[in-house]
């Protein structure tokens, strides 16, 4: 975990013919009837895919604890690899990693400033090992040296800055053993063995106080561990909180713990708890939404700040000093804000400021001089390129729920900047994945690049998203392709009455639940959408729920409460009425799926099961296989080769524009084993790929 405490509940071939692909220096305008300038779509850059879906130049900023040195994530041969320097002196860093396949996920500091450990897999197995690099000698050590095995951090401290706690599954792939491990020698010691929590929280002692055990209802209990080593129940969190509540970190004295709570209320609450007699003390709550992420002290885990988002973030200090610095940082800064590290004397921050025409900027923030310095932007190719606004609506549903949502329009279509074109346009619903997630303000690689293609890209939190109450993220439960699949429509059928889209010229995509509300829209209302793209979803949930990887044994509880039980044959029977495979024959429009053969969560027979399907009714289908990618596509080739064959497939169907596929399938290892012809040019630019993969 960061000091920052995040809270809550995660492409050689034959050119395709294309409008509007040139850039004028110098954009034309006419005169509207209203005395107002409009545009063309072509008088705006089409930006470069790679731009978009390329790896970015550096990400995830993080400092030092002592405060001298800065890590990130940068290209090396363009594999993202783990770099440390100098905080702000760039020239001076050096990358401490060699990964030479589909690069590093993610990294934290230890606490000695020293180490610096990152996450990586295989192939997208998901079997993520835990390493840890010595800045001093050098050296890289596994620390989850083990075969068929994820790690998880559990906890860590100050008092002890060379130590973690590790959840490691070698022993039951089911479960998460705690072990106590020295980030520096790579020594373990075994603190915890189970077979029932599904999480724990530690104190700054490194103690393993607090364990959570799903129970048969969706709930979960929490118990503490007494001196004698046993484990007592001291309270439920039912299945109506279960999503929306959890205890997070003790405080200093490990008498209390902090604790997202929503039982009595809609809205989860940050709240303080004793342990040994329950009282819960209220730190803080919003009627605006859950409370979603906060700033702890680094050293005592007292919370200084919290946020809420609605239609945007929103930050609130608990002290005057802490409010004194967001009130500054919303001043100096234009972008959604985050905290992503701090030093241990909490002098100094890292911050990102985020928004979707200049995304993704780090900073280093000084609290006792107030000097707010840019380190780096993540995407500098994106300087001066036409990106466009990002719009917050609110839409209701057909029963009353407000869908909170963001709409991006092409750079061409809305003259005023008034989140409204002036004529309808094509339009992509993009469904974000989870379902237990959510769209947010700030940029979106999607977004960008559906936008500046001539396409309006609507993101709807439908129920069942998190961050807006209990209460609309049950309204999900068991509503996959029901309800869930109602509020997509509903915004569909309000896009077209507002003028946004036109009817005829609307696409679904989205990547796994969006990849099965891409198959659902395309089954269960196959009128309602010009074509879907589906990347990663699974098409029936009976399959699904029965290969789910073994380290989700605690998850399976709430997959049955709010998807349906595939261990019954009433649930079964309840799960196939809600699975597009079994509706395959009412598709009607053309479909790509995008897989990743190495995919754990979703696996490959989802993709293979409905293709063969649509093969057996004589459905035109696309099917694009990675054999090196899990679920989603994290080689930057693999990346921009499907969105290249995307590009040109919502080209032939909703218009727009697109960059020709050209070489984007160099480097990558796209494979097509059925469809490429329903795809311009995609046949004659496998040939020549094929041939220089050969060669």
């Amino acid at each position: 975990m960061d000091n920052a405490l995040k809270i809550l509940i995660v492409s050689a071939g034959l050119a395709v013919v294309m409008s509007g692909c040139g850039r004028s220096d110098e954009p034309t305008v006419e005169e509207r009837e209203d005395g107002a300038e409009t545009m063309a779509l072509e008088d705006f850059e089409l930006v470069p895919r790679n731009i978009f879906f390329g790896n970015p130049s550096r990400i995830q900023g993080r400092v030092s604890p002592d405060g001298t040195q800065m890590s990130f994530l940068a290209p090396v041969d363009g594999v993202l690899n783990l770099w440390v320097g100098p905080l702000g002196n760039f020239d001076a860093a050096r990358p401490v990693t060699q990964d030479t396949g589909s690069g590093i996920d993610s990294h934290q500091w230890a606490l000695n400033s020293r180490n610096v450990l990152y996450i990586r897999d295989t192939g997208g197995d998901e079997d993520f090992h835990i390493y840890s690099v010595d800045l001093e000698t050098n050296e890289t050590i596994d620390l989850t040296p083990f075969d068929k095995t994820t790690g998880q951090f559990v906890g860590s401290s100050y008092r002890h800055p060379d130590e973690f706690l590790l959840g490691i599954n070698n022993r039951d792939q089911r479960w998460h053993d705690v072990w106590r491990v020295n980030v520096r020698t790579g020594d373990r010691e075994l603190v915890e063995q189970h077979d029932r929590f599904s999480g724990f929280v530690t104190d700054l002692d490194l103690n393993v106080r607090l364990a959570m055990e799903p129970t048969r209802d969706g709930g979960l209990l929490v118990l503490k561990r007494l001196p004698s080593g046993d484990w007592v129940e001291i309270f439920k969190i039912e299945k109506d909180d279960a999503l929306t509540s959890q205890p997070i970190a003790f405080t200093e004295d490990g008498t209390e713990f902090l604790m997202l709570d929503s039982a009595g209320r809609d809205k989860s609450a940050l709240l303080l708890v004793n342990i040994d007699t329950v009282e819960r003390t209220l730190v803080a709550e919003s009627e605006l939404g859950d409370i979603s992420d906060a700033i702890v002290d680094p050293k005592t885990n007292e919370p200084l700040a919290f946020a809420v988002n609605h239609h945007r973030t929103e930050w609130f200090g608990l002290t005057d000093a802490v409010e004194k610095d967001i009130a500054h940082l919303r001043d100096t800064l234009t972008g959604e804000i985050s905290v992503l590290g701090q030093t241990r004397d909490n002098r100094k921050w890292v911050v990102i400021s985020d928004s979707p025409r200049d995304p993704l900027i780090y900073y280093a923030y000084d609290r006792d001089s107030g000097a707010v310095v840019k380190l780096f932007t993540s995407r500098p190719d994106l300087g001066g390129k036409p990106l466009n606004e990002m719009h917050p609506v609110s839409i209701r549903s057909r029963d009353g729920l407000e869908l909170v949502s963001y709409l991006t329009l092409p750079p061409h279509s809305d003259a005023d900047d008034d989140g409204r074109p002036d004529s309808p346009v094509p339009m992509v619903l993009d469904v974000h994945g989870g379902p237990w997630g959510r769209n947010e303000y700030g940029y979106s690689s999607w977004a960008q690049w559906l936008s500046n293609r001539g396409f309006a890209v609507l993101q709807v939190n439908f129920r069942g998203s998190t961050g807006f109450g209990k209460s609309f993220l049950n309204a999900g439960d068991k509503q996959w392709a029901a309800d869930m699949h109602n509020d997509l429509i509903d915004a569909v059928d309000w896009a077209v009455a507002e003028g946004i889209a036109s009817a005829d010229k609307i696409a679904i995509a989205g990547g796994s639940y969006g990849g099965y509300a891409t198959l659902v829209g395309m089954t269960f209302t196959p009128e309602k959408f010009a074509c879907g793209v589906d990347i990663v979803g699974p098409s029936n949930l009976v399959t699904l729920l029965q290969s789910i990887p073994p380290y989700w044994e605690s998850f399976v509880e709430t997959f049955a409460q709010r998807v349906g039980d595939h261990r019954t044959e009433e649930g079964q029977l309840f799960l196939r009425s809600r699975s597009p495979l079994y509706k395959a024959d009412e598709i009607v429009r053309p479909l790509l799926i995008g897989q990743g053969a190495n995919d754990p969560r979703v696996k490959k027979q989802e993709a293979d099961q409905i293709v063969a399907a649509m093969q057996e009714n004589k459905l035109p289908v696309t099917y694009v296989l990675y054999p090196d990618e899990g679920h989603g596509f994290d080689r930057p080739e693999n990346r921009e080769s499907f969105y290249a064959i995307m590009e040109v497939f919502l080209n032939n169907c909703l218009g727009g524009r697109s960059q020709p596929i050209g070489d984007a399938l160099a480097g990558s290892s796209t494979q097509v084993p059925v469809g490429a012809e329903h795809v311009a040019g995609l046949t004659e630019v496998l040939e020549s790929f094929e041939a220089v993969v050969k060669d």
